[in-house]
């Protein structure tokens, strides 16, 4: 511990010295170097903390073994001065435990039906729905992107972005573990022989990304306008305001035609874009990581099942976690918090054992 707070210690002088030239303040690295600074003063003020606990307790130590008048209330002290310690230490340890430099960040979420037809449709629907509920019982703000309908009333794909934070965690930090596929098994309204059918549905969930933290080369996109389609109001396909956007070294493309202007859709398809290339990087990074982390994070990829909602027997679970719960009505509603919670507390735990 005194190593780790001396090169903490080290870090904080010199990055005190780089905030000291006035320049730096108008740089795109300052939001980066301030939030540093914030954590690093957070961080060695937890050790200052243990440092004077532990030299209280010593001395009360002292006093106790000593003997004389003053050897009871010592031993008093000392007794509450190790509960305080206790606290220091599983504060301290939480502050060191490696955190996930992308859960401040909002999120972008994208849904989209896979296998399963109609039904599958309706469940992204349903899962979109499950999404904002949740959203409102948090203080999150959701914003929709695109939408593409089907024809049965559900959702071919969709795209929305949610803004804010629950518990100090970012809309990414909070949602990130739901990126993966969602399996339905239950009865659909169009089945008339009451047989359950098991459909899925995709979500991906990127971080939403600054303009400073993917580099998008005007040459390296090309741009096409048409007319807009579907829903939006009579003057939505008047005029040639939606865009699609080809990222020509990756090969991504992503559309965006909500908007009336076609400068407002540009906009947003860029920052989908951008978000999606810095999903692609992190996953880059992740490739590094354990198995066990692998799992939780999970690969994104359209096979890896990660929870089943199973409505015959009322149970939701999730694969990667091994949990289970009733009440999938109340999931639906948007009362997923103790899911949630449970893929923290196996994250935290993971990050702890490795730290």
């Amino acid at each position: 511990m005194p190593d780790k707070a001396l090169a903490y210690r080290d870090e904080l002088a010199g990055l005190q010295a780089q905030l000291a030239d006035p320049a730096v303040f108008s740089t795109p690295e300052y939001p980066r170097l301030a939030k540093r600074l914030s954590e690093l003063q957070e961080l060695l003020g937890l050790f200052d903390d243990l440092a004077r606990i532990t030299r209280q307790a010593d001395e009360a130590q002292e006093l106790v073994d000593a003997g004389g008048e003053l050897s009871e209330l010592a031993a008093e002290e000392l007794e509450d001065l190790r509960v305080q310690r206790l606290a220091a230490e599983q504060a301290l340890t939480e502050a060191l435990t490696p955190k996930d430099p992308n859960d401040d960040r909002n999120a972008i979420i994208e849904i989209r039906a896979a296998a399963g037809g109609d039904e599958s449709s309706l469940f992204a629907a349903e899962l979109y729905r499950m999404y904002v509920r949740y959203c409102e019982l948090h203080g999150l703000k959701v914003e929709l992107l695109t939408e593409s309908v089907s024809e049965a009333g559900g959702i071919k794909d969709m795209t929305f972005k949610v803004v804010g934070y629950v518990d100090g965690l970012g809309a990414y930090g909070v949602l990130k573990f739901e990126a993966g596929v969602h399996r339905v098994q239950r009865v659909p309204v169009t089945e008339s022989q009451g047989r359950i059918h098991t459909s899925t549905v995709t979500v991906a969930v990127l971080p939403e990304a600054e303009e400073t933290d993917i580099e998008i080369k005007p040459s390296d996109l090309r741009i096409d306008v048409y007319h807009a389609s579907g829903h939006g109001g009579q003057s939505v396909n008047t005029t040639d305001s939606a865009v699609r956007i080809t990222h020509l070294p990756t090969g991504l493309v992503v559309t965006q035609q909500d908007e009336k202007s076609q400068t407002k859709n540009k906009a947003k398809a860029l920052g989908v874009l951008r978000s999606r290339l810095l999903q692609a990087k992190i996953d880059e990074e992740q490739s590094r990581l354990s198995d066990a982390r692998k799992k939780l994070i999970g690969s994104g990829d359209r096979s890896e099942k990660i929870r089943t909602y199973n409505f015959p027997q009322d149970r939701i679970t999730d694969h990667r976690i091994g949990y289970s719960r009733s009440n999938l009505p109340g999931a639906m509603a948007g009362q997923i918090d103790d899911l949630i919670e449970e893929l923290h507390k196996a994250e935290h735990e993971l990050l702890a054992d490795e730290a």
